[in-house]
C-alpha cells in the first residue's frame, strides 16, 4: 500500500492519478474529506481506502505491516493565514507524527517541504542543508514549513530513507478548489476568459520592469515524476529543491497563456498592494544542481510546454489529472 496526505488536493490527487496510471491501485488516500469542492479531484481514482486524517495515526498502527511507502504532501498552504496555531497543528505537529511513525516502522517517506522557506532569497536558492536554520521565511506558512525542515535534520531517529521536498510555484490540472491560492495561470486563464485581459502587479523595484518580476513555475506533472523517482530510488536521504531551475517572467507566463487560448495579448498593470509590497519576492530559481547529482536526468518541462498542455487538455475541458 502507498499513502498519500492530502489525496484530495491538487498535487495529491494527481500523485495518486499518476500511480494509477503506472498500475499501482493500493493507494490510501488521508485527508479532511469534508471539504467537498475538492471531491471531484478524487473523482474516477482507484483507491483501497479512504482515511480521515484526525484517525490516521490509530490506522498506521493497525496497518503498517503493509505499508510501501508514505508520500505527505498534506498541509495548509494559505501564505495569508496568520493564525500560528493552524499551521502548529497541520504542518509541524502532523508532520512530525509522520516522520515518527514511519521511524518507528520502518517505512520510506517523502514529505512537501516549499521554497516558501527562502524568504526574500537572501541566501540564495540553494538546497544547502547547512544554511536551513538561517533562512527567514516572510509568513507563518513559510516558517512552519521551515520550522519542520530543521527539526527533521536535527533528529537522531531518522527514517531509513526520507527526502524532504522544496517545491517552487507548482502549477498545472486539479487546482480547481484552490480559490485566491490557486496558480497564476489558472487565474490568466479565467480572467482572459471572462474580460479578454490580464491584470499583473505592477514592478515595485527599480531592478525590474512592470510584469518582468521572476518566478520558477514546475509543471505539476514534473513535481510528480520526482516523487515517483524518490519512491523508488530509497537512498540519498536529505532536503532537495524542487523547480523547474529556470525563473521566467510573469509576463511570459501571461503571454504563453494568451497564446495557448488563441487569443490577442491585453495585460494592464495595476499596483501591488500596500500591505504585500515589502514581503514581495521579485526573484526565485531552485539550484536543481543536487537532485541531478543523485541521478535524476528527466528534463522538465518549458514554461511553454507546460502552459500549453495545462490549458488545451486540462482547462478548456475542465479535466483532472
Amino acid at each position: 500500500m502507498i499513502i498519500v496526505t492530502g489525496a484530495a488536493g491538487f498535487i495529491g490527487s494527481g500523485l495518486i492519478g499518476t500511480l494509477n496510471q503506472q498500475g499501482f491501485k493500493s493507494i490510501i488516500a488521508v485527508d479532511d474529506f469534508s471539504q467537498i469542492q475538492k471531491a471531484e479531484n478524487l473523482e474516477g481514482k482507484t483507491i483501497q481506502e479512504r482515511v480521515e486524517r484526525e484517525i490516521f495515526f490509530e490506522w498506521l498502527d493497525k496497518n503498517y505491516r503493509d505499508v510501501e511507502f508514505i508520500f505527505h504532501i498534506g498541509a495548509r498552504t494559505d501564505t495569508t493565514e496568520f493564525d500560528k496555531s493552524i499551521f502548529d497543528k497541520l504542518n509541524v505537529n502532523f508532520s512530525k507524527d509522520i516522520w515518527k511513525g514511519c521511524v518507528k516502522y520502518q517505512l520510506p517517506l517523502v514529505y512537501a517541504s516549499s521554497a516558501a522557506t527562502y524568504g526574500l532569497g537572501e541566501l540564495g536558492y540553494d538546497d544547502n542543508e547547512a544554511v536551513i536554520s538561517q533562512l527567514k521565511p516572510l509568513n507563518p506558512y513559510g516558517d512552519s514549513k521551515n520550522d519542520f525542515d530543521i527539526w527533521a535534520l536535527q533528529q537522531e531517529e531518522k527514517p531509513f530513507f526520507w527526502a524532504g521536498l522544496k517545491f517552487f510555484n507548482v502549477y498545472g490540472p486539479n487546482e480547481y478548489h484552490k480559490a485566491r491560492m490557486a496558480s497564476v495561470i489558472f487565474h490568466a486563464f479565467n480572467q482572459i476568459k471572462a474580460t479578454e485581459k490580464m491584470k499583473l502587479f505592477r514592478s515595485h523595484h527599480p531592478d525590474f520592469k512592470d510584469g518582468e518580476q521572476m518566478r520558477d513555475f514546475i509543471y505539476v506533472k514534473d513535481l510528480i515524476d520526482v516523487c515517483l523517482f524518490f519512491m523508488r530510488h530509497r537512498k540519498d536521504s536529505g532536503i532537495y529543491n524542487l523547480g523547474s531551475g529556470q525563473a521566467r517572467t510573469f509576463k511570459d507566463l501571461v503571454l504563453n497563456t494568451f497564446n495557448a487560448m488563441d487569443k490577442e495579448p491585453v495585460i494592464e498593470f495595476i499596483d501591488t498592494p500596500a500591505d504585500i509590497r515589502d514581503k514581495y519576492q521579485y526573484f526565485t530559481e531552485a539550484n536543481m544542481a543536487k537532485l541531478r547529482s543523485i541521478g535524476y536526468d528527466k528534463a522538465f518541462h518549458t514554461l511553454e510546454e507546460g502552459v500549453e498542455d495545462y490549458v488545451k487538455n486540462y482547462l478548456m475541458g475542465h479535466k483532472y489529472l
